[in-house]
């Protein structure tokens, strides 16, 4: 696999170990653990991915965050456990038929010399061509479609490296919809792109979830994930801290024992959702 390109309920409450239950089968890890150079990185956790869900995956860096949404891509291999595909494991499925499933972006995707929007979208197509499937009407429509979804049409034939950050960005994104999976996995997608991009980003994200696709990502703002997500795992040193609807999960003590941050959580004058608004800190200049 080449590296940084794409490959192809009811919920807990608040402090939950467990995993949040699901009624269509979906992505799921049991007794998980994740290694990098033989050092556990994620500790035996359950967790499902919900099938219906904007899911947000939060915690402080190095809390494995990453390291779990590339497992359940299957980038990388479980030291123990399982990681299953509407209960089938997933090490044992063939790469194409996978692909035809779960799509990950990864961070920061390198994008080929010379080309076009259009042709990145392409590739998209290319876990469900076989020997006896080439290209068909029906590939046509998917990259149409994720063309459109992404506002990328008049951009289609642009060079892709000559794009904006906030479009190369969708332009991975249309590659991914043109993939046409239930589950899509997106790894810090909103990193260095500017606030507006940010939102432009999230809000796309949130119109596939409604239409029907499974999103989750990996997010670093919490107030950003508290709006977008109507699920949040949070991860505090390689283990679960709690999962559940944003407004079941995020409240002042398990921001303050997960992030170290003392805040007050309100809700958000135009959506509900929880709103975090940091305490000042104490001055220590004298």
């Amino acid at each position: 696999m080449e590296e940084g390109h794409p490959v192809t309920s009811q919920p807990a409450v608040s402090g939950a170990t467990g995993p949040a239950a699901t009624s269509v089968p979906g992505l799921s890890a049991r007794d998980l653990t994740l290694s990098y150079e033989g050092r556990p990185v994620v500790r035996g956790v359950d967790v499902d991915l919900p099938t219906d869900g904007l899911t947000a995956i939060i915690g402080p860096n190095g809390s494995g965050k990453s390291t779990l949404l590339k497992a359940f891509a299957r980038v990388l291999k479980p030291e123990s456990g399982s990681l299953t595909l509407d209960g089938v494991d997933v090490g044992g499925m063939r790469g194409k038929r996978f692909a035809r499933q779960v799509a990950l972006l990864p961070q920061n995707p390198q994008t080929p010399a010379g080309i076009t929007v259009r042709a990145l979208v392409q590739r998209g197509r290319h876990p469900h061509h076989t020997l006896l499937r080439q290209w068909t009407p029906d590939d046509d429509r998917h990259i149409e479609a994720a063309l459109r979804d992404t506002g990328l049409t008049g951009l289609a034939e642009s060079p892709a490296a000559a794009l904006s950050g906030g479009q190369r960005q969708r332009a991975w994104i249309a590659m991914i919809l043109a993939q046409d999976t239930r589950h899509v996995l997106l790894d810090e997608p909103t990193t260095y792109l500017d606030v507006a991009h940010q939102y432009d980003l999230l809000e796309l994200c949130a119109r596939l979830h409604r239409q029907g696709r499974a999103i989750t990502a990996v997010l670093h703002d919490l107030n950003q994930a508290a709006h977008y997500a109507t699920h949040l795992i949070v991860l505090k040193e390689g283990a679960i801290a709690a999962q559940g609807p944003p407004g079941e999960v995020l409240d002042p003590g398990l921001v303050a024992d997960v992030f170290g941050l003392t805040c007050d959580v309100i809700p958000h004058p135009h959506t509900g959702a929880p709103h975090l608004i940091p305490r000042p800190r104490p001055r220590t200049d004298g």
